[in-house]
C-alpha cells in the first residue's frame, strides 16, 4: 500500500480568500483587504484607502466567517482528515502591535478547531498567509525592518499558547519564497537595492519563523512546526549547458529559503549572491544562534505546474503561481495558461526529500478553471478530476517507489474561494461550488461537483480508487 494508514487526506484555504468578515468582531484591516478585484492576467495592486467605488474581494469573499459550520460539514461528508487553514493575523492583533489580542477573534478559531474535532479533522494551520496587518504597514512600512519579527512573535506565540491543545501542525509562512519576486511586482528590475530590501526581509521572516519553532519546541514538544514554499521547479529547455545552468541557478532561488530554515543558516552559494548583489544584510549578535535552533520539522510546498529556464529569452512566455517562465512544448496549459505537469510532481517530491530527508506535504495542488451549474444542477468538472488524478498517481509513485515520506495531501481551493492574484471567483479550484460571481453577487449556496463524489471515493479507499 502506497499510503499508510497515518496518511492524511483533505483540502487547503486561507483566511484572507475564503473568510470575509473583514471589519467585524474587532477585525483589523489586512494587506488583502486593500487589494480591489482586476481582470484576468493582471496582477492586482493595492490602494491607500478603501475606494467606495472598487470592489474588494477579500471583504465578503465567500463568507466562510459564518457559513463555516456548513462548509466543515461538507468537509466531513468527503471524508477529509485534515485540513490546511490559515489564521488571520489582523483578527488577533488588529494593528499589528496592539497589547491585548482580540478576543472575539480567537473565540472564532476556537469555534473553528472545535468544530473540526466534532468531525476528527485534524487542522493543519499557516500562521501567516498574505494577510498582515495593513496598519504596522503604514506605520512600519515592509518587513525588512525588524519591528515585524517581535510583532509576529507575539502574535505567533499567542495562538500556539490559545491552540495548542487544538492544533498539532503548525506552519509559520506560507510561500515565503515569493518574496524573491516582490520586487517584480513592483515594477522593479532585481538590481542592488531591490534586493538588499528582498534579503533583509527574508532574514527577518526567517528569524520570526526560528524563533516561533524554538518557542513550541521548548513549550509544546508535541507540536510539529512546519516551513511551506511555492515550489517552481525549473527544466532546462535544452541540453544547453547554458540553458541547464540558468534553471540551476533559477531554482537555488527557492532552495536559499529552505536552506535556511531547514539547516538553519546560509549555504555558501546564498552568501555569494548577496555579495553579487552587494547585499549586507543587518544581522544582529544573537541572529545566527536563532536560526539554528528553530529548524523546521517538515515541509510543506504548493504544486501547480512547472516551467522552464532558456539561456536566451526568445521564447514563448506562459504564466505560472506568482512567476512567468518560458513554455514547455511537451505540456498543455490550464484557462490560465498554467502548464499542467503530473510527472513533475513526482520530480518535486523528490528533489525536497533527496535534499532535506525531512517529512513533506503537499498543501496546494489543483485547477482553477470556469465550471458551469448544467440545467440540472450539477456540475461536470471531470477536467478537474483527470488534472487531480494524474498528480495523485504520482504522488504514489513517490512514496511507493521512491521512498519519499509524505504525511498529508491538501488540494487547494477545496470550496471555491477568491483568486489570491486576480480577486476573481470565476477562477474556481473547489470541490464545491460557491453561487458568487467576480464582484460578489450571488446567493452563497454551496453546491457539491462531480468532483466532490470522485474525491470522497479516493480518500475512503486512501488512494487506491482513482
Amino acid at each position: 500500500m502506497a499510503f499508510n494508514e497515518f496518511f492524511m487526506w483533505g483540502g487547503a484555504t486561507s483566511a484572507c480568500q475564503c473568510e470575509g468578515a473583514y471589519n467585524i468582531d474587532g477585525k483589523g484591516l489586512s494587506a488583502i483587504d486593500m487589494l480591489p478585484l482586476c481582470n484576468k492576467g493582471q496582477l492586482r495592486t493595492p490602494t491607500s484607502e478603501i475606494l467606495e467605488d472598487s470592489f474588494y474581494p477579500s471583504h465578503q469573499a465567500i463568507d466562510f466567517y459564518h457559513y463555516f459550520k456548513e462548509d466543515i460539514k461538507l468537509f466531513a461528508e468527503m471524508g477529509f482528515q485534515c485540513y490546511r487553514m490559515s489564521i488571520s493575523w489582523p483578527r488577533i492583533f488588529q494593528t499589528g502591535d496592539n497589547e491585548i489580542p482580540n478576543e472575539a477573534g480567537l473565540e472564532f478559531y476556537d469555534k473553528i478547531f472545535d468544530e473540526l474535532a466534532k468531525y476528527k479533522i485534524e487542522p493543519i494551520v499557516t500562521i501567516s498567509h498574505f494577510d498582515d496587518p495593513y496598519e504596522a504597514e503604514k506605520k512600519y512600512g515592509d518587513w525588512n525592518h525588524r519591528e515585524w519579527i517581535n510583532m509576529y512573535y507575539k502574535y505567533a506565540t499567542t495562538i500556539l499558547d490559545r491552540y495548542h491543545d487544538k492544533v498539532k501542525y503548525w506552519m509559520t509562512f506560507n510561500e515565503i519564497n515569493t518574496l524573491m519576486y516582490y520586487p517584480l511586482f513592483h515594477g522593479m528590475e532585481k538590481n542592488h537595492d531591490s534586493m538588499q530590501i528582498v534579503y533583509q526581509m527574508a532574514h527577518n521572516k526567517f528569524l520570526a519563523s526560528a524563533m516561533t519553532v524554538k518557542y513550541a519546541h521548548e513549550h509544546y514538544p508535541e507540536l510539529k512546526v512546519g516551513m511551506m514554499l511555492a515550489s517552481t521547479t525549473i527544466y532546462p529547455y535544452s541540453c544547453n549547458p547554458n540553458d541547464v545552468m540558468k534553471s540551476m541557478e533559477r531554482e537555488e532561488e527557492t532552495f536559499f529559503f529552505s536552506d535556511v530554515q531547514v539547516r538553519g543558516y546560509y549555504s555558501s552559494g546564498a552568501l555569494k549572491k548577496m555579495e553579487s548583489y552587494q547585499v549586507k544584510i543587518d544581522i544582529h549578535k544573537d541572529d545566527e544562534k536563532i536560526l539554528k535552533e528553530g529548524t523546521v520539522d517538515f515541509i510543506g510546498f504548493s504544486y501547480y505546474s512547472t516551467s522552464v529556464a532558456v539561456s536566451e529569452d526568445e521564447k514563448i512566455e506562459v504564466s505560472g503561481n506568482f512567476m512567468k517562465g518560458q513554455k514547455n512544448p511537451y505540456l498543455q496549459v490550464s484557462e490560465w495558461e498554467w502548464q499542467i505537469d503530473p510527472t513533475g510532481l513526482r520530480y518535486t517530491l523528490n528533489q525536497l526529500y533527496n535534499r532535506y530527508q525531512i517529512p513533506l506535504m503537499i498543501v496546494e495542488n489543483g485547477l482553477g478553471a470556469e465550471d458551469t451549474i448544467e440545467k440540472d444542477g450539477t456540475i461536470q468538472d471531470d477536467y478537474r478530476i483527470h488534472y487531480l488524478r494524474e498528480h495523485i498517481k504520482e504522488m504514489e509513485m513517490a512514496v511507493s517507489v521512491d521512498g519519499v515520506e509524505l504525511l498529508a495531501y491538501t488540494p487547494w481551493g477545496c470550496i471555491d474561494l477568491v483568486s489570491a492574484s486576480t480577486g476573481e471567483m470565476k477562477k474556481r479550484y473547489g470541490f464545491i461550488y460557491v453561487d458568487l460571481d467576480d464582484v460578489g453577487q450571488g446567493t452563497f449556496n454551496r453546491y457539491r461537483k462531480k468532483s466532490f463524489y470522485w474525491y470522497k471515493k479516493v480518500i475512503e479507499s486512501n488512494g487506491k480508487e482513482l
